[in-house]
């Protein structure tokens, strides 16, 4: 069912390792084009081209492309009350952990009359998007919703697909959400013309353009961040999920198997990866997974996730090579089950979530540990973060100087700007201390 990867024995050097990580074929160039022109669509004929592409796209003819507010009212009192509490307890969870990521304002005192403040601020506006394909994913309104937040940010707007088997509306779990987070702007869109949607904006919905966009999504909301980003900001250009655990033999097998049939159910591209340098827990989880994975509810797509070429058991001769094989990786989701698992955390750089011990389960972070669970994929944990609140600020450097500051420095401005050729730069300089009496 899973293939295996045997590295033991071999040099694994930075070009080998490389060429080992298995990794699904989603090429977000390849969408580029049928993305950029939905987005020009949605640019150029707003509602029109919404609604044409929700009835392509969705099979629906939605009703409300802005849900109105009486409908997440409703979707709120209608919430079931097991998943309601669910949810307030994820945002509780969450909440806690990302008001840490707030930067208080820092002076850095330079000298007499010469300092540098360092302040945060929140962009105005943000657009969230919320996929609503394979799955629904309320949890995701609360992953986007609560950073934006903790930032400050005024003004967020919320896109999710319309459903089918809702009349053409926001599917009301995610609606209930929204409202129990105090949102009202919700827009019964998806794909990337709901990405277009927002960073150009849409007048004849009261829909402003946004400065930022985050969320996850298929290849073609991917491929449309990429499009935007310049006239927006975004998150990253998420892709299928990732789960890659290390794990040595005194890992449960049955625990691991389960863990990687989690993140398969996601749908087909979904990868789900074991680092072990023991050959009796390959085999045990091989075994595991054969049973294991025809039993659950999303058999077929389990089977298809789990059998493709992005899904392996990876051999290696010790804990520092399955390190090493992470870090070439860079995996969404990275768990950690070995008998110290302290010491193999410490040699990890890259990851985008990184999940300790055996009960600290990827699903753990995808509802309630208080982690975000909107991370990079495809290797992009080498130079990209997980969703935070600082997605939300900009950092500012606010300089302020007295005469005495400036003064100290003064021929030192003047030096480097006739080095550079730019003498009125140091001309700007000199004229504050011009003598003006005369």
């Amino acid at each position: 069912m899973i293939q295996t990867i045997d590295l033991r024995g071999e040099t694994l050097t930075p070009k080998r390792l490389a060429a080992a990580v298995p990794r699904a074929k989603v090429d977000v160039a390849e969408a580029s084009a049928a993305a950029a022109e939905l987005v020009e669509a949605v640019r150029k004929d707003g509602i029109v081209a919404l609604t044409e592409q929700a009835r392509r796209f969705d099979g629906v003819n939605p009703t409300h492309l802005r849900v109105p507010a009486a409908d997440i009212a409703a979707a709120v009192e209608g919430l079931d009350p097991a998943v309601r509490a669910a949810l307030e307890e994820a945002i509780v969870r969450v909440r806690a952990a990302t008001a840490v990521q707030v930067p208080g304002e820092q002076v850095t005192e330079l000298g007499p009359g010469a300092r540098v403040r360092q302040r945060w601020q929140p962009v105005d506006r943000v657009g969230l998007y919320v996929p609503g394909g394979k799955a629904v994913y309320p949890s995701s309104v609360v992953m986007n919703v609560v950073p934006a937040q903790a930032a400050g940010v005024r003004s967020i707007a919320i896109a999710s697909p319309p459903q089918r088997d809702h009349d053409g509306a926001v599917h009301p779990t995610i609606l209930a959400a929204a409202g129990l987070l105090g949102i009202e702007e919700v827009y019964s869109m998806g794909g990337a013309g709901a990405i277009g949607a927002l960073a150009h904006g849409v007048p004849e919905l009261d829909l402003d353009p946004v400065d930022v966009i985050t969320g996850p999504g298929n290849v073609y909301v991917a491929a449309a961040k990429r499009i935007v980003h310049g006239v927006v900001g975004i998150d990253a250009e998420a892709g299928p999920t990732e789960i890659l655990v290390i794990a040595d033999g005194t890992a449960d097998p049955a625990l691991v198997a389960a863990d990687l049939v989690s993140q398969a159910e996601h749908d087909e591209n979904a990868a789900a990866v074991l680092v072990t340098d023991s050959e009796a827990l390959a085999v045990a989880v091989q075994e595991d997974l054969a049973g294991r994975a025809g039993l659950t509810k999303h058999a077929d797509r389990v089977r298809v996730a789990l059998g493709s070429q992005q899904s392996a058991i990876v051999l290696v001769d010790d804990l520092g090579a399955a390190s090493a094989f992470s870090n070439a990786y860079g995996p969404e989701h990275l768990e950690i089950q070995t008998s110290d698992d302290e010491a193999v955390l410490a040699t990890i750089t890259n990851a985008g979530a990184i999940f300790l011990g055996a009960h600290s389960p990827v699903s753990l972070g995808d509802y309630l540990a208080g982690s975000n669970h909107v991370l990079p994929t495809g290797g992009q944990s080498r130079f990209q973060p997980g969703l935070g609140a600082y997605a939300f600020l900009r950092p500012q450097q606010v300089i302020e100087y007295t005469a005495e500051g400036l003064g100290a420095v003064r021929d030192r401005i003047v030096a480097l700007a006739s080095a550079e050729d730019l003498p009125a730069h140091g001309e700007a300089v000199v004229e504050r201390f011009a003598d003006r009496t005369a």
